[in-house]
């Protein structure tokens, strides 16, 4: 899954780490959270929205990656963070992406929800096991492309909550 560089990034957010390696492009929930307004706090974490079954908060905008950093860089034109280390979350613009998983065709206007696995869907799906609905992300700007990509607008945090 992965995310093209067509993107508009309105909102962002810095105050995250993640402890897991994960492809840019998809939603991501807190998975604990750190105490009050502090930058650096190891505590808040983010996860993909399945692991989590918390609302989400945003696009993941940096590929985590575990690597020996002993025999090699990160690759910072890839946009690439150590696992473990701080990422960006897509608050407010939009992305095109591939991290979509959908029922039926997409047209442009379709409201764009959040799936069990983090992914993006055009109708509203489980997002945990405890019968949660997906919740609303933004919008769909586009149908798919020649290469499997969508142009979405993200727009969290939402509170339209979807029925399955």
């Amino acid at each position: 899954m992965a995310l093209k560089s067509d993107r508009n990034e309105l909102q962002t957010d810095i105050s995250f780490f993640m402890n897991e390696t994960a492809t840019r492009g998809g939603v991501v929930s807190i998975s604990t959270g750190g105490s009050g307004a502090a930058m650096d706090q190891g505590a808040a974490l983010v996860t993909y929205t399945a692991a989590s079954g918390k609302p989400p908060i945003g696009i993941l905008l940096n590929d985590m990656v575990n690597l020996d950093l002993t025999r090699q860089h990160i690759n910072q034109h890839k946009d690439e963070v150590q696992k473990g280390g701080k990422v960006t979350v897509l608050r407010k613009g939009y992305v095109v992406t591939n991290s979509v998983t959908v029922a039926t065709a997409v047209t442009a206007g379709d409201p764009a929800f959040v799936t069990h696995d983090g992914n993006i869907a055009n109708s509203g799906c489980i997002a945990d096991h405890s019968g949660n609905t997906g919740a609303s992300i933004g919008t769909f700007l586009s149908s798919i492309d020649e290469d499997g990509y969508y142009k979405v607008e993200i727009n969290l945090p939402q509170t339209r909550q979807s029925s399955v």
